[in-house]
């Protein structure tokens, strides 16, 4: 792993997230790294327009937001909710059969407590309104031998180019695949590059909507609206990846799991790519503004080091 951002403090570097980072080009190949990118990760929610892809493949049938929300990892906000209930009743499920926890919409009190506002409760919806569609049963639709779940795991497989090195259980409690960043990047890269068919669809799908995607405020929402044909979605533990409209792409792990360094990286390894999103967000992108306070008040930012433009020079 190597040092990818600083966290300065008074002027004094405080703290230092170390990662690995990987650009791959539009025909897949490596064009630069940064830290060991071969070795399995698991890219946790980075993992869904893949999976929603597999769903695709498997049967599913929905308009292209409700496909959105099927890859997204949303702030639980009404409509977010609205939307997973709506794929649910389409399907004649309700939230019941939801496997995804129970949890808060975004900034709201315990008491709105409910599995429809996991930030997942699309993409389970989307899981068991493919299984309808298919007619698999849906009380097993998590488990791993699933024939939807083993569909998905060939799909991620498929368009990361490489095999799947482990099935773990992911916090909502879906199957979570491990592969290597590269296979991340190139999986990204080829949605966009796909000239039609599913892979296409998911690419345009969340472009279109980015809003669904993730939500208020939020980094995949911020900069898919500010860059012309930029496809983000992020993880956690640390876990982010993007393709230009290209199919340059781009698949980072913070080693230590600390979501606060991603975005500073996003909004550099966009610059360096010839992009420049621009906007106050952004700019307080950037430096991790709120991060590093005192008494209320920014004190210090997070840097990014000067490892990823070495790496492209």
């Amino acid at each position: 792993m190597t040092a990818l951002v600083e966290v300065v403090r008074s002027g004094f570097v405080e703290s230092v997230h170390h990662g690995s980072l990987v650009v791959t080009a539009p025909d897949g190949t490596v064009r630069a790294a940064v830290g060991d990118v071969t070795e399995p990760v698991y890219p946790r929610s980075s993992n869904k327009p893949l999976q929603a892809l597999g769903m695709l493949r498997a049967g599913l049938d929905v308009a292209d937001d409700d496909l959105a929300l099927v890859c997204a990892s949303h702030n639980g906000e009404p409509e977010h909710v609205e939307r997973a209930l709506t794929l649910l009743e389409k399907a004649g499920l309700d939230e019941e059969a939801l496997h995804c926890p129970p949890d808060t919409p975004r900034g709201k009190p315990a008491a709105e407590r409910r599995r429809a506002a996991m930030n997942c409760s699309g993409k389970h919806a989307g899981m068991l309104s493919t299984c309808v569609a298919a007619g698999r049963p849906t009380a097993t639709y998590t488990a791993p031998e699933h024939p939807l779940q083993r569909a998905i795991a060939e799909t991620v497989s498929e368009v990361a180019g490489e095999p799947i090195a482990w099935t773990g259980v992911d916090g909502c409690g879906a199957p979570l695949l491990a592969y290597s960043l590269t296979g991340l990047a190139r999986a990204f890269g080829r949605l966009v590059t796909a000239e039609s068919g599913d892979a296409r669809r998911i690419a345009d799908a969340m472009r279109a909507h980015p809003w669904l995607v993730a939500g208020t405020g939020r980094e995949d929402t911020v900069l898919m609206e500010t860059v012309p044909g930029l496809l983000m979605k992020g993880g956690a533990e640390g876990v982010h990846a993007f393709a230009l409209a290209d199919g340059t792409a781009v698949a980072l792990k913070i080693a230590d799991g600390n979501a606060r360094a991603r975005e500073p990286i996003l909004v550099e390894a966009l610059r360096l790519l010839g992009k420049t999103p621009t906007g106050e967000a952004v700019d307080r992108m950037a430096v991790g503004a709120g991060v590093v306070t005192g008494a209320d008040r920014d004190v210090g930012s997070l840097r990014v080091t000067t490892a990823l433009a070495d790496a492209l020079q």
